[in-house]
């Protein structure tokens, strides 16, 4: 055993060494076994180590698991459904000026864009004939008043004769005859009718004598408000029509129109006529002067038109500046339902069907489904009328996968303010 173990050194000695390629492979195959059975060794010791640790955050890890939903709280809020429309601004009286009586032009005192007063004279017109018929007029009227004394006097007079031979007739029944007494109560009434005729025709004379003082005050043209001159059409000189309803070809004087106050109309439409009431709040918006105000339906038609399908509708605004001239165009919203401190929840939260739901988060994160009942709706809320409460917090996130019973980790998002 010896001599075979020794041999291999001496033998050793004296046979050429190897080539460097050999003894370098074998210490790098050893190498990385030797590595990995260090590195498995280490972790087994690691998770040993750190086993009781993991054992003990099994809560936390359990509720990262749960599924993340977007919630909001509900709240109350002031809601209201409006329709947003556009509307004119337009007098809120106009009137245009025409003659009542024909004549010629002597005068006109104003021009387009004048402001002018409630009476203030506009024109004056020149009919020379009116003063004479007022003459004649005048005459007729005095000598019916006189006519009135003449018969007035006979019938004095044949009231007096009747009296006294009534009188004899009673007294002395032989001494007048019959036919005397019958003429003379038959001009006795005579007289008393002719004297009601009389005062007729003062009546009539007088009141033709106001007819002529009439047509005399047409003669001068005044403002029936205050407001502005918008249209000037003739010039002194011209013959002016009388303007009545069997000559359409007379032409106005003047166009007036009332500018400080004026008529917003604007149509409602068919849908939402139902809703219009007087009273109703209305926001306007006008661009053209970057102003914006508020205002309420003062009136309305009550009649959808056949053709537009809508109702003329009305909002009188106070214009003591004149900044808003008539024709300028503006944007109406128009209320037309509200509900004051409203339980409101976000129509992102409401699961449509026959019976609208929720999905409540309670308190300890599991999702409760509640029926609810929908009052006024908008863009964005709804009126909740039965089911939720102030305070609840609702899923408006996606809802898939997610079921009544489960248990979640809410997230709150931003209310969206209600339109």
């Amino acid at each position: 055993m010896t001599t075979d173990l020794e041999a291999p050194a001496n033998q050793s000695e004296q046979v050429p060494p190897s080539p460097p390629s050999v003894p370098k492979q074998k210490p790098r195959k050893g190498k990385p076994l030797g590595l990995t059975l260090a590195m498995v060794i280490a972790a087994g010791g690691l998770w040993l180590v750190t086993r009781p640790h993991h054992s003990g955050a099994s809560g936390h890890s359990e509720e990262s698991s749960l599924p993340v939903v977007a919630v909001e709280k509900v709240g109350r809020e002031d809601l209201s459904q409006t329709v947003s429309l556009s509307a004119e601004f337009r007098p809120y009286q106009q009137v245009a000026l025409h003659a009542k009586v024909a004549g010629y032009l002597q005068s006109i005192s104003v021009d387009v864009g004048d402001h002018v007063k409630d009476g203030q004279v506009i024109a004056q017109l020149d009919v020379p004939e009116l003063k004479e018929e007022l003459q004649k007029a005048t005459a007729a009227f005095g000598a019916s008043e006189q006519e009135v004394a003449r018969a007035e006097a006979a019938y004095t007079d044949a009231h007096l004769a009747f009296q006294r031979l009534q009188q004899v007739a009673k007294e002395h029944p032989k001494l007048v005859a019959q036919q005397d007494v019958d003429t003379a109560t038959a001009k006795d009434s005579a007289s008393a009718s002719g004297v009601g005729a009389a005062r007729q025709k003062v009546e009539e004379a007088k009141a033709e004598v106001s007819r002529m003082k009439a047509l005399i005050t047409y003669m001068t043209i005044t403002a029936p408000f205050d407001g502005v001159v918008t249209r000037r059409l003739v010039d002194p000189g011209a013959l002016i029509q009388a303007g009545t309803a069997s000559n359409s070809q007379a032409v106005p004087l003047v166009e007036i129109v009332e500018d400080k106050r004026l008529r917003l109309a604007f149509p409602v439409p068919e849908s939402a006529v139902s809703l219009v009431k007087v009273g109703s709040p209305v926001h306007v918006s006008v661009s053209a002067l970057g102003e914006t105000f508020s205002a309420k339906v003062s009136r309305f038609s009550d009649k959808v038109d056949h053709s537009t399908r809508t109702m003329w509708t009305e909002a009188d605004v106070e214009n003591p500046d004149n900044r808003f001239k008539p024709g300028m165009i503006a944007d109406v919203t128009l209320t037309t339902r509200e509900s004051k401190d409203a339980v409101a929840v976000p129509v992102q939260a409401i699961i449509a069907g026959e019976t609208p739901k929720v999905l409540v988060v309670d308190s300890s994160g599991q999702v409760v489904e509640s029926p609810i009942e929908l009052g006024l709706e908008t863009p964005s809320k709804a009126e909740v009328l039965k089911g939720l409460s102030s305070g609840q917090v609702v899923i408006v996130g996606n809802r898939t996968g997610i079921q009544p019973g489960q248990k979640v980790s809410p997230r709150e998002v931003a209310s969206v303010a209600a339109n």
